[in-house]
């Protein structure tokens, strides 16, 4: 059964439910959708990007189905990432006649991918701004380089006033799982654009000149209502902003005292009116709690002592906030060790190279097990952060 996002455009993608890993290292435990789309003009039919491999097959029935007789005269190519375009040999073999749209960029990293012989008479390279006329409808291509790749680019349909967005506005999971968008859309964000603010900042101020009513990204579900709030999330996110009123606590411990004292640091605040996210980085995803992070205003940094520096789990979770250019944020360190407690030191040398991050001080330190002036520090600590 055709998937209509108005009568001239098509859905065409599929959902992979079975995906454990995307990209091979971010869990999804409800899969993800690679969406493709049909654009029907009166005078030509446009493919817009094609599908993972995985999904070849689902993916070809539905389009040959969406065409309805129809011959592509043109596939664009938003994006190279092969979930997007592990097709494009496949469909150039298929209709020979069959233009490609794509930047200059596009065009000189596609045979990295794929050997097309005939590519130079079958491209067909625009610039930002340029139009292409489908009959009575065009669409128009608006660059989006280094969100997150630099061949991406997003094209709009003003006759319709949709928005394809690429890589921007996506989520994990299938489109068939009712739930919340802003969780999974805000951790794939952090996880896959967010190191990339500034650029997608660039990218919100040419859309603010577009009237758009429906966004068609390139995962997690088309949308058409209440785009004020998904695009002011956008803009927060991308500013760096936190955008929950929450303390994250995240602990990195080998034996449970400091995961005890950061429950105790937890009621304390939540007594006083806080909200708080408790994370244990030995058992939790570390791209979740990082997409928390980014999320929250105030982050306490918790860990053991461990080879004369921070727990290994700290130390993956400090290395990716740093990667993905966490800034603008308060952060409170605990650290515990027996002998010669070191965490703190480690911690404030990986924070000390990322922007605009302030620590509380004094740092609470713990020897092996928390003890009742180890709770009075942590009472401090709290007032702290709650002033902060």
């Amino acid at each position: 059964m055709k998937q209509l996002i108005n009568e001239d455009i098509v859905y065409i993608g599929a959902d992979d439910p079975n995906l454990d890993l995307f990209e091979s290292q971010y869990t999804v435990p409800n899969g993800v959708a690679y969406n493709s789309y049909v654009v029907k003009g009166k005078d030509k039919t446009v493919i817009m990007d094609t599908i993972d491999a995985r999904k070849t097959g689902e993916w070809l029935a539905k389009m040959e189905e969406a065409l309805d007789g129809r011959t592509p005269d043109y596939l664009v190519v938003s994006h190279l990432e092969p979930d997007h375009a592990a097709n494009i040999g496949l469909l150039a073999e298929k209709y020979p006649d069959m233009k490609i749209v794509g930047n200059a960029t596009t065009f000189r990293m596609l045979p990295n991918y794929f050997t097309i012989d005939d590519l130079e008479d079958r491209k067909v390279e625009v610039k930002e701004g340029d139009e292409l006329d489908l009959g009575g409808k065009h669409l128009k291509f608006v660059f989006a380089p280094m969100v997150h790749w630099p061949e991406v680019m997003m094209t709009y349909v003003p006759e319709d006033k949709v928005l394809f967005s690429a890589d921007g506005f996506g989520k994990f999971g299938t489109l068939d799982i009712q739930d919340e968008w802003e969780p999974e859309a805000a951790r794939y964000y952090f996880n896959i654009v967010g190191k990339y603010g500034p650029q997608v900042q660039g990218v919100l101020k040419k859309a603010a000149t577009l009237d758009i009513e429906t966004i068609c990204p390139l995962h997690g579900p088309v949308l058409k209502e209440d785009l004020g709030k998904y695009i002011g999330l956008y803009d927060k996110w991308s500013r760096y902003e936190p955008d929950q009123d929450a303390i994250l606590i995240a602990c990195a411990c080998a034996y449970g005292g400091t995961f005890k004292a950061c429950e105790y640091l937890k009621d304390v605040l939540e007594n006083m009116g806080q909200n708080v996210i408790l994370r244990d980085l030995t058992r939790q995803d570390v791209h979740q709690v990082m997409a928390e992070a980014f999320r929250c205003p105030k982050t306490v940094l918790a860990s053991s002592t461990y080879n004369m520096g921070m727990f290994p789990a700290m130390e993956r979770l400090l290395n990716t906030l740093k990667h993905k250019a966490w800034q603008k944020r308060t952060v409170a360190i605990v650290e515990n060790g027996s002998w010669s407690p070191a965490a703190a030191k480690a911690i404030k040398a990986e924070l000390a190279e990322m922007k605009d991050i302030t620590v509380i001080e004094p740092v609470v330190t713990i020897k092996g097990r928390m003890k009742e002036e180890d709770k009075a520090k942590l009472q401090a600590l709290a007032e702290q952060l709650v002033k902060a």
